[in-house]
């Protein structure tokens, strides 16, 4: 290991110390109670519920994922994925926030969203419960497996050791980290990391553009690649057997320009429809201390989003501006944000830049650590299997949880060749589709019923994977992002099967307007 290697490691090792802090600093009250644990005694102030809800959502994608998208292929996938999360980041502040604030605690002070919808419906069997929960630990194992792979990615290009030992390192991290604060701990420390992630972000793009010669240079870099600037096409580089794009003395090649249609868009927009259904998110309003401090919530949240998403998808381009070989697969592309680090800045001031990757990457991962654990530890554990559970035996099943959960996705982490993008985009799709509609059905329509959730519950989960492995490898007019059919079918199935059963009772419908009048 040289020096810059030993400066940069040495940058890192104290923001992961102070990371552990917190988590120390949180152990003793998040160990207090479950509702502590997992929810943090619904104690959030509005900038920690904001930051901490988009630092735990974006994750390491933003620094890494989509950097490489607009790296390899130009900025109309990166674009407007960008706009449709920035305008779903929006809405789902704007209409969900205060009313799920209000009726979390109106059904029967839930502290989970499993339980919420299950309190909702005033189950008696769990039938909501339990198929909420398996889908959480399923998505969120998925989705824990990204950010083991940016941790992975990431201390094997910056070190050179190779991937698996170092993504183990980085999973054994968070997990302690995690275990030890809950989510109190959890929620103060994305409230930094979000700080950093969007500093690190900045400092890059602007020292990235100054080196090029200036944001004129860096159009003129790229501009002539077919399609790589437009938001209506899309570059598609040229590539062997092997996947790796090839260059000629020193230029990379591009095929013509790839059709970026109206369909192709509408797809990609349908991310914002993503956000009605994140429990990482959702369990930030839900945590919040007073559903007035949610307006201004909203607003640091729309303004931290817009700018990083758009400063991530610039980071891509000027990362081709300046290297335009030095990434070469769609995998290797997601590197571009650690090659501008470690090029253009002292080693000790990169290892700080770099530790906003690994802010992205713990933020995401021990939320959806946390959110997994306690589908099965507070949903299924005690709520179906030992209901006469004390809150001593549902920590230390969440803990073990954590442990397993952890360990599956070392396992679908294990492979080094994994594009982010690619595994948070199925998950993100599984969420959305899943909670998404049935979350905007559950605050703002009076009619649905126990069977409506669980028909659009089981019909957008299943849809994804039927989507995603099947329909949409037929191509042409199917290849559609996973999300957006199966979001619109779950929300039919939702309809129909609700009005052709039984209305929910009185007492359910009575709950639903006192919430609906603010009671």
């Amino acid at each position: 290991m040289d020096s810059n290697q030993i400066q940069v490691l040495i940058a890192m090792c104290v923001y992961m110390a102070a990371v552990i802090c917190i988590g120390i600093y949180f152990a003793k009250r998040a160990s207090q109670s479950s509702e502590n644990y997992f929810l943090g005694g619904r104690s959030l102030g509005p900038w920690v519920a904001a930051m901490s809800a988009e630092a735990s959502d974006m994750s390491g994608w933003l620094l890494m994922g989509l950097p490489g998208v607009a790296y390899w292929c130009g900025i109309a996938d990166a674009a407007w994925t960008a706009i449709g999360l920035a305008l779903g980041t929006y809405i789902n502040w704007l209409i969900v926030s205060k009313r799920l604030r209000r009726y979390s605690v109106k059904a029967g002070n839930s502290i989970t969203l499993p339980e919420f919808f299950s309190n909702r419906f005033h189950e008696n069997k769990k039938i909501i419960m339990t198929i909420s929960a398996v889908f959480i630990l399923i998505f969120f194992t998925v989705y824990a497996a990204s950010c083991l792979v940016t941790c992975g990615k990431l201390f094997s290009t910056l070190f050179g050791a190779p991937y698996i030992p170092m993504m183990i390192l980085g999973a054994l991290f968070v997990l302690v980290y995690t275990i030890l604060g809950g989510f109190l701990a959890e929620s103060a420390s994305d409230f930094m990391q979000a700080i950093v992630m969007i500093v690190a972000l900045v400092c890059i793009v602007v020292i990235g553009t100054i080196s090029a010669g200036g944001f004129s240079e860096v159009i003129a870099n790229v501009k002539d690649f077919p399609g790589f600037l437009e938001l209506f096409t899309t570059a598609t580089p040229t590539v062997d057997a092997a996947g790796v794009q090839q260059s000629v003395n020193g230029v990379p090649q591009f095929g013509a320009a790839g059709t970026y249609g109206i369909v192709t868009i509408c797809s990609t927009l349908a991310w914002g429809l993503g956000y009605f259904g994140m429990p990482q998110v959702l369990l930030r309003f839900m945590a919040i201390r007073s559903e007035r401090e949610l307006t201004n919530s909203r607003r640091i949240a729309t303004v931290w989003v817009l700018i990083s998403l758009a400063v991530a998808v610039f980071i891509g381009v000027v990362g081709r501006a300046l290297y335009p070989t030095a990434l070469l697969t769609n995998s290797e592309a997601e590197n571009v944000f650690i090659l501008l680090s470690t090029n253009l800045l002292p080693a000790l001031l990169a290892g700080f830049v770099m530790a906003g990757i690994l802010a992205a990457t713990i933020s995401s991962s021990d939320s959806y650590l946390l959110i997994a654990a306690s589908a099965f530890a507070k949903n299924l554990f005690q709520g179906l299997f030992k209901k006469n559970a004390t809150d001593k035996q549902v920590m230390l099943v969440s803990r073990i949880t954590l442990l397993l959960v952890t360990c599956v996705a070392m396992v679908i982490a294990a492979d080094e060749d994994s594009v982010i993008f690619t595994i948070v985009s199925f998950a993100w799709a599984g969420f959305g589709a899943t909670f998404g509609p049935l979350m905007l059905f559950s605050l703002f329509w009076k009619r649905i019923n126990q069977a409506g959730a669980v028909a659009g519950m089981i019909g957008g989960g299943v849809m994804v994977f039927v989507w995603n492995l099947a329909v949409r490898q037929l191509g042409g007019v199917f290849d559609i992002y996973e999300l957006l059919p199966a979001f619109i079918f779950s929300s039919i199935c939702i309809v129909v099967v609700s009005l052709l059963t039984a209305p929910p009772s009185g007492e359910i419908q009575r709950e639903f307007e006192e919430v609906r009048a603010g009671k």
